[in-house]
């Protein structure tokens, strides 16, 4: 797929003909004096969240920079990550520093920076397929710059990328769109308990007195699910890309809809598990170490799921009733989980309207998030066909 005004064939070069490859270095972390300077020091973990970078969490000085192996980069150098996340890149839109986790391209004038950065994108596989490592992945700077590519005339590939660029834009458009809409969830659900408890509408409730665990075991032989911060309960397989369930699932515990899953598994901002509503219409099974509730309606079940996606009301509500054991794991039981209270309306009518709105709120973060797979899809589709 090519633009009509081009034509003629690529040229074959290497990452080495179109960039030059800069590694990394880390000031000594024990001097205080090299760190906390004006200078950005970007970490793999930085990388390939969205096609710009400009402020990194850490920076170093002048004197960390003269005294590391360290490299000052120009603006508009790519980032591309080179351990663990192998692949994965971004470009830096000011000065900023190597690191020993990824390797720096600095693009020389035979190759469009934007172009690169698309270009690097349809190799991930190849880079990850060079990589070696048995703790996690890493690839070599040489294994990098032998990558063979295809390169058109400078102006197809402003062309090129100034369309993908076009598509970027949108997709990180689409994304504070289904940002906004998070924001509001937690903006009303503050907003109504904050008003509810000023006017007496609101009271403390215990956990046990709106849910009811479900002791139903898998005899069925429903699908297994997992439960994850962003998806909820979802399948196992179409999530994960394979089943970890056991050969034998009829001790697992079923899952309902609506019914209400606490996982016991510490995730990112949730240290002592995720709570979450099942919106799967049929039953499922989950693992045994999951608990599993039955809401004393659909509408109070509603509030606690998005209560709960709050990452300061799941760890207020759950750090009272934890007991760490050894290795930080987690010890509570499932009738335990019910024995903490938090803010909920008085009466059901109140409880119906929000959880209606909340409801409403949700199908429209349900509508963004499928334009946003749209143009991802399309993104992904032109660099499949857009690159020889």
């Amino acid at each position: 797929m090519r633009f009509p005004e081009f034509t003629g064939e690529w040229a074959t070069k290497s990452i080495n003909d179109l960039a030059t490859v800069v590694g990394g270095g880390t000031p000594d972390t024990t001097i205080g004096s090299y760190w906390n300077g004006n200078i950005q020091w970007f970490t793999p973990s930085e990388i390939g969240k969205d096609k710009y970078v400009a402020f990194s969490q850490r920076t170093i000085s002048n004197k960390g920079l003269n005294n590391s192996s360290a490299k000052l980069l120009p603006p508009q150098t790519i980032l591309l990550s080179t351990r663990a996340t192998v692949g994965e890149c971004s470009i830096a839109i000011d000065e900023c520093t190597t690191n020993q986790g990824f390797q720096s391209l600095i693009a020389n004038k035979n190759v469009s920076v934007d172009f690169l950065y698309y270009l690097i994108q349809t190799k991930r596989k190849e880079l990850i397929k060079k990589a070696c490592g048995s703790t996690f992945l890493e690839i070599s700077v040489n294994e990098i710059r032998k990558i063979r590519v295809n390169v058109p005339s400078i102006q197809e590939q402003e062309k090129i990328a100034g369309l993908l660029s076009l598509i970027d834009e949108r997709i990180a458009t689409q994304n504070k769109i289904i940002e906004k809409y998070e924001s509001l969830i937690q903006a009303v659900i503050y907003q109504k308990k904050t008003d509810g408890i000023r006017m007496g509408d609101w009271q403390k409730t215990e956990l046990s007195k709106v849910l009811q665990e479900r002791n139903e075991k898998n005899i069925n032989g429903y699908d297994v699910c997992s439960v994850s911060v962003s998806q909820g309960v979802v399948n196992q397989i179409e999530y994960l890309g394979r089943s970890f369930a056991a050969k034998e699932t009829s001790h697992y515990n079923v899952v309902k809809y609506g019914d209400i899953v606490y996982t016991k598994s510490p995730t990112g901002d949730f240290p002592y598990g995720i709570v979450k509503r099942s919106c799967i219409k049929d039953g499922v099974a989950v693992s045994p170490l999951y608990g599993v509730y039955m809401p004393a309606n659909d509408h109070i079940g509603v509030i606690l799921h998005f209560y709960f996606m709050q990452p300061n009301n799941a760890s207020n509500y759950l750090h009272p009733l934890i007991q760490k054991g050894a290795k930080n794991t987690i010890n509570i039981t499932n009738r335990r989980f019910l024995e903490n209270s938090i803010p909920l309306p008085k009466t059901e009518n109140e409880a119906l309207c929000i959880a209606n709105a909340l409801k409403t709120i949700q199908k429209k973060i349900d509508t963004e998030k499928g334009l946003l797979q749209s143009y991802e899809k399309e993104k992904e589709y032109l660099l499949c066909r857009m690159f020889i």
